[in-house]
């Protein structure tokens, strides 16, 4: 690809975080949005561009297309990016990238064989405290890592699972770890590695009529590299609005603690002949007005899209992460059948 060529988008399912794509693949000058698809029709895009109610009239058109960033259910990521796949179009697929790990493994393989990308987005490593972490972690300078306990605690209520909606459903929903909490898993993935010896507790405290599924949850784990124990502490059913979103580290040299409600801030920092350097600000958590999600680090990762396609970087969140993501939280919830 050229290096003044705009690198063209269309988006299937513009919802809120599709919606949040479209925005800002507009706001990128090396970017363009060709076309939105999704079963509803959207006031937001009507008119302004080319729209299509399946992904299979969308790829069917004569629009040409770099990349497809698929925005749409989590049970429906999979088939969307082997669909965008076929059709020799790279793939933007939101988190997470399907609901199993064997779904995730289909479509890495297509990808190979298609020789295109897929790229996972996993906006919360681009934040300020977890590019800090990797760096204290890959430097090791907390030494042996002991333990590390995530909580996080937030808000979902009766608006946000609409009845008639895909969230709350096993199906297309799949479960809080995915829908809510997977970025976090994320990152407790690429700092710390894959987990073992997994024990868990679930409870729907205050979602019976309205989900399929937990909304609290208990797991406790030992990581496969080292010898460190973890925790993953995590609830839908707090009052009124989201509370916290942290991470606790304690080192063999040294304790470091990521909080705020997406950890967007340093809490504690104590290490052994280490002076705590001034991060960047931390883009604000994304608005979807009823409510608050990750990190607004979305610019990043259509930044990188459009570099590695420019040959100017590689991905920065691949596919196999992804589904190493999409495991563990398939091995946790293994747990809830039992």
């Amino acid at each position: 690809m050229g290096e003044k060529e705009k690198v063209k988008f269309a988006v299937v399912g513009v919802g809120k975080i599709g919606l949040r794509h479209a925005e800002l693949i507009t706001r990128n000058a090396e970017a363009e949005l060709v076309a939105c698809c999704d079963v509803k029709d959207s006031i937001d895009m009507e008119g302004t561009i080319p729209y299509f109610n399946t992904i299979d009239d969308l790829l069917k058109s004569d629009l040409d297309i770099d990349v497809i960033n698929v925005c749409s259910p989590n049970g429906l990521h999979a088939e969307h990016c082997l669909k965008a796949l076929n059709a020799e179009k790279h793939v933007v697929c939101e988190k997470p990238f399907a609901l199993t790990k064997a779904e995730c493994e289909k479509v890495l393989s297509k990808a190979l064989q298609v020789s295109k990308h897929v790229f996972g987005v996993m906006q919360n490593r681009y934040s300020p405290p977890s590019v800090w972490m990797k760096d204290l972690v890959e430097r090791q300078l907390l030494g042996d890592i002991l333990m590390v306990q995530i909580s996080c605690f937030w808000n979902r209520d009766d608006n946000y699972y609409k009845k008639g909606d895909w969230k709350g459903t096993m199906e297309l929903d799949g479960g809080t770890l995915f829908t809510q909490f997977s970025h976090f898993v994320d990152t407790m993935y690429w700092l710390f590695g894959d987990i073992k010896n997994i024990e868990a507790r679930f409870a729907d405290f205050t979602h019976q009529h309205n989900t399929e599924f937990e909304d609290s949850g208990i797991v406790n784990f030992e990581f496969v590299e080292g010898k460190g124990m973890g925790s993953i502490n995590y609830s839908t059913s707090v009052y009124e609005r989201n509370f916290e979103s942290t991470m606790t580290v304690i080192g063999k040299n040294g304790s470091v603690k990521i909080a705020g409600q997406y950890m967007d801030e340093v809490a504690y920092c104590n290490i052994k002949d280490y002076e705590m350097p001034k991060l960047e600000s931390t883009n604000p958590a994304n608005d979807y007005g009823k409510y608050k999600g990750s990190a607004a680090n979305h610019s990043y990762i259509i930044k990188n899209v459009i570099d590695t396609l420019k040959n100017k970087t590689t991905v920065s969140t691949n596919a196999l992460e992804g589904l190493k993501v999409v495991d563990i939280i398939e091995r946790i919830y293994s747990l809830r059948k039992q």
